[in-house]
């Protein structure tokens, strides 16, 4: 499952700028996290809004199971408030502590990780630390797995809490394409020897961002500069090969790269089309779930470039004026239970990757993902062990702004 799918950096900026004028708040609600039945008698009857991307039917279809459970067993109404971008929320939380509403939120639960994540906590405007207190989140095993509490290069501190992993993943159609590209060079290689076969979404669009970071690690060789905040000389210095790359690749794109996609859904169509023989997803089981609705044909098959690709987690995070902090607690929790994060790793549900350690698990507890059958169109475990670190937040906004001044007037 990846992110939502658009970001306007022009919006991040001027939200940062708002943010860095206030002063910090006030904490309402009292809640005792060492006493959690009694946590859980404080949340029924309260309705939790959650804001959460609704762009795709699968993960909507998901939480509308998840808000059933929710209300029959803990007495919580769980609204899902389907929003287009993160930066949506994040401007209602903004313009709530500016009109002094720091009780009485309209957020309560919210999907957010990366540079989102970085703003709104270092202005303490979340609510926490509370996620490392939910008794299952013992079940990611964050000693084993220490993403589980940093978000993009940034600590957590328990002001998140894990919900899904997800990876940058490459797809094609083996019917067209027997050997695809395996890293970022050969794929520029390939694009120059296979005019109009390959594109990718127009940043700032999520996964067209992506893509631009992938390309920047690799061909900076993962320099060490990218997972600390931004500089104008560092980006000025490591820019320039992507730039040079770029320049390379846009005249080989689909339609000579005067066009790009809007979304991951746009790519996925492209396709399905046969318009394209290469494509990429940030949900590791994209082509599966695709081939299997029939969007894509059943010959797609996926797979991670030799030198690994971005990875990241998926958070849930409390806006520190949420007016039902413990429902959202409650609904937290069970986002990370084993029933709720089997039934969401299900090609036929949500079909996400997993945010608990499922190799931990009791035989019994195992099972519940044993049913989940292997695709040829999905990439193996051995493909997924492959990841890269996403670069500090502060990269993102950086290059999608760079980005479109060099390319969106051609």
């Amino acid at each position: 499952m990846e992110a939502p799918e658009t970001h306007s950096f022009s919006i991040r900026f001027i939200l940062l700028g708002i943010l860095l004028q206030l002063t910090s708040p006030a904490t309402a609600q009292s809640i005792d996290l060492s006493d959690w039945q009694s946590l859980e008698r404080q949340a029924r009857g309260e309705t939790v809004y959650f804001n959460a991307w609704g762009g795709e039917p699968r993960t909507n279809n998901y939480l509308a199971w998840v808000s059933e459970l929710m209300l029959e067993r803990y007495d919580i109404t769980l609204q899902h408030v389907k929003i287009s971008d993160t930066a949506e929320a994040v401007s209602k939380v903004v313009a709530q502590r500016q009109a002094g509403n720091d009780d009485n939120g309209s957020i309560d639960l919210l999907w957010i990780n990366g540079e989102n994540f970085a703003a709104l906590k270092e202005n303490d405007l979340l609510y926490g630390p509370w996620a490392e207190s939910l008794p299952n989140f013992k079940l990611v095993n964050a000693d084993r797995f220490p993403e589980m509490l940093e978000d993009f290069t940034v600590p957590t501190q328990g002001f998140e809490s894990p919900w899904t992993r997800a990876q940058l993943v490459f797809y094609y159609d083996s019917q067209w394409l027997a050997e695809p590209p395996q890293d970022i060079r050969q794929i520029l290689e390939w694009s120059i020897s296979n005019p109009g076969e390959f594109t990718y979404p127009r940043p700032p669009a999520f996964l067209g961002s992506t893509f631009l970071k992938q390309a920047l690690i690799e061909l900076s060789d993962r320099d060490p500069a990218l997972y600390a905040p931004v500089s104008s000389a560092e980006f000025e210095r490591l820019a320039q090969v992507l730039w040079e790359y770029l320049d390379a690749l846009h005249p080989s794109l689909l339609r000579s790269g005067r066009y790009f996609p809007a979304s991951a859904i746009d790519l996925r169509r492209l396709m399905g089309d046969g318009e394209i023989s290469l494509a990429f997803a940030f949900n590791p089981n994209e082509a599966l779930l695709s081939v299997r609705s029939g969007e894509l044909p059943p010959s797609v098959r996926s797979y991670v470039l030799r030198n690994g690709t971005i990875s990241n987690v998926s958070f849930l995070a409390i806006p520190y004026n949420a007016s039902q902090k413990a429902g959202a607690m409650v609904t937290a929790n069970f986002l990370l239970s084993i029933e709720a994060q089997a039934r969401a790793s299900d090609p036929d549900h949500m079909g996400s990757t997993p945010a608990i350690s499922i190799s931990d698990l009791d035989s019994n507890a195992r099972r519940s993902f044993e049913t989940i059958t292997r695709d040829l169109a999905a990439p193996s475990a051995e493909d997924l062990d492959r990841k890269l670190q996403e670069p500090h937040p502060s990269w993102t906004p950086a290059l999608e702004r760079a980005w479109i001044q060099r390319y969106s007037a051609r």
